[in-house]
């Protein structure tokens, strides 16, 4: 089960150009995917991608996808992130149905092949600590030098290896490694080390185990367990595919995988390194994994981006073989696209103005019609209360309006949205001089917000019923780094956080019907933006967070051609 509803077309691509010649030249009958997130962190957009190509790969040529943990290292593996990973997949449109696997369901397999290789006399249980593997191993112009234990007989590595399983040595004491090049031109290919021994309880194995595969040993021979036909990874494991044939061709294994690697997915204003996104959570720059402000799926999930549009921009950015930064704009212009189409439409005051229509009977409340969506008649109209006493926007009025300044000013006449044409003819203030109301009268013959004589005043302002009104805490988000590529001229990634990247705003009202709104819901606030409930919500506490402004600043660029993809 691997579609996702209204999926956009996939482009055609390499990786897809190959699995259509395997299965056209019967190399493979059936196509088997998978998606290996380690369980050490929670899921960013650079997944994303990843994940809509192997699911949607095994969707379109009606293979399958499996979603399997490489939970390899306990030490920084949580239950947590696998229950949130899971999650985030199924958010995203995808399911596993059946297939789901851990790398840890193989560690008895991947012993008795470890033991295989020692036997073969092509592994070796190594004295070396990693600061010396580190040095024995040469540098890229260097080749490297074979540890003094290089050679062992195989029945000592035998004996030791089968001692590291069974506990009697501490933590770094002893490796196995496997027996390649230690001259080879790929570092990779320089004796790596196959296990390591980490006295350390598995979230799912328990203290059954103190040796642990590492996670280029792991991760051919679990696929290969799997039968899997296309082994997808980025551009950083391109270097680790040599080693990844190795072990294949080396060990008995059922099945014969092969790698390919795409470029993975760069923003700007964006970090996607586990270790600074880690970071940013417990140091408290943000509010935790699930920070709007986070490239975390389960952040731009609160933020409000729907699935749907994470999708398009999968698909839009394509599968290529160079790495390339794309304008983070590119993905917020792709979910407004989505968001424009689907969000309804709602009225909600941010920093509110009071009105009151003097010659509006008192007491009196009307329901009008409202669109729920222009861009979608289908949708239908809603119910808004509207009385003698209302909230506009503070930025709506001006009292000596400026040229080109077209909304509410003395003597002025503008439309309120789905209601009635209002003139303001009398300004009021505090004793600080803050204009606190507005005082203005309105024309009972332009109800719904049509005139019968056809004039049409040049500024239409949305609004809110002041006895109606539903207070609530408003979050606008914007980039959390000012640098558009953090972190690569040298500088400290976090001296580019931006201290402006949210803006917490109180006594905001919104119209009645968003009290019930369910939390992840993207409503458009119109003429301001989109904007979702957030989970901080409570009943007569309603929080809202910004999805996205309305302004589409890489739509207005590339048709500029100021603009294009990376």
């Amino acid at each position: 089960m691997t579609t996702p509803a209204q999926t956009p077309p996939a482009r055609s691509d390499f990786i897809r150009d190959i699995v259509a010649a395997d299965l056209r030249d019967g190399r493979i009958r059936e196509v088997v995917t998978r998606f290996p997130p380690e369980p050490n962190g929670y899921l960013h957009i650079g997944h994303a991608k990843s994940i809509c190509l192997n699911f949607g790969i095994a969707r379109e040529f009606g293979g399958r996808c499996h979603l399997r943990f490489d939970d390899t290292n306990p030490m920084k593996e949580e239950q947590e992130y696998i229950d949130a990973i899971e999650r985030d997949i199924r958010w995203l449109g995808f399911d596993w149905g059946d297939h789901l696997y851990f790398a840890s369901d193989y560690f008895e397999q991947l012993f008795e092949w470890a033991i295989h290789l020692v036997k073969a006399g092509k592994a070796y249980v190594d004295d070396l600590s990693a600061d010396e593997i580190r040095e024995y191993r040469g540098t890229l112009t260097e080749p490297g030098r074979p540890s003094p234990w290089r050679d062992r007989p195989v029945d000592e590595n035998l004996d030791l290896f089968e001692r590291m399983r069974a506990g009697e040595f501490p933590d770094g004491a002893r490796v196995l490694r496997a027996k390649i090049d230690m001259a080879s031109p790929n570092i990779n290919l320089r004796d790596p080390v196959m296990y390591r021994i980490l006295h350390a309880e598995h979230p799912r194995t328990g203290d059954a185990w103190c040796i642990y595969p590492m996670y280029d040993f792991a991760h051919g021979q679990s696929d290969a367990i799997e039968h899997i036909t296309h082994s997808i990874c980025t551009l950083e494991f391109e270097a680790h595919r040599p080693l990844y044939d190795w072990f294949i061709q080396n060990l008995p294994v059922p099945a014969e995988p092969h790698q390919y690697e795409f470029a993975r997915l760069n923003l700007t204003h964006t970090v996607l390194s586990k270790r600074v996104l880690l970071r940013l959570v417990d140091e408290g720059v943000v509010r935790g994994w699930d920070d709007p402000r986070m490239p975390t799926l389960s952040g731009i999930r609160r933020r409000g981006f729907p699935p749907e549009g994470i999708r398009d921009f999968a698909t839009l950015v394509g599968v290529a073989k160079t790495d390339s930064v794309v304008e983070v704009e590119y993905l917020e212009h792709t979910v407004r696209d989505v968001l424009n189409r689907r969000a309804l439409r709602r009225f909600g005051v941010l920093d509110p103005l009071k009105v009151v229509l003097t010659d509006y009977p008192e007491g009196q409340v009307e329901e009008m019609d409202v669109p729920n969506n222009p861009e979608d008649p289908g949708a239908g109209t809603r119910k808004v209360p509207f009385s003698r006493e209302l909230w506009i926007e503070r930025d709506d009025f001006m009292e000596e309006p400026v040229r080109k300044f077209f909304r509410l000013a003395p003597g002025r006449e503008v439309r309120l949205r789905s209601a009635y044409f209002i003139t303001c003819d009398e300004v009021v203030k505090d004793e600080e001089g803050r204009i606190v109301e507005l005082r203005c009268t309105h024309d009972p013959a332009t109800r719904g917000g049509d005139a019968p004589d056809g004039r049409r005043p040049k500024a239409t302002l949305h609004w809110v019923s002041a006895a109606h009104a539903v207070p609530a805490e408003v979050r606008l988000y914007e980039h959390l780094f000012t640098d558009p590529y953090p972190g690569v001229d040298g500088r400290d990634i976090f001296e580019t956080v931006n201290p402006a990247s949210e803006q917490v705003l109180t006594g905001c009202f919104v119209e009645p019907s968003l009290a019930s709104l369910p939390v992840g819901e993207t409503v458009q606030f119109e003429r301001l933006g989109y904007f979702c409930p957030d989970r901080d919500s409570a009943p007569g506490a309603l929080v809202f967070n910004r999805t996205l402004t309305l302004k589409d600043t890489w739509a207005k660029l590339r048709k500029q051609g100021k603009h294009d993809l990376a």
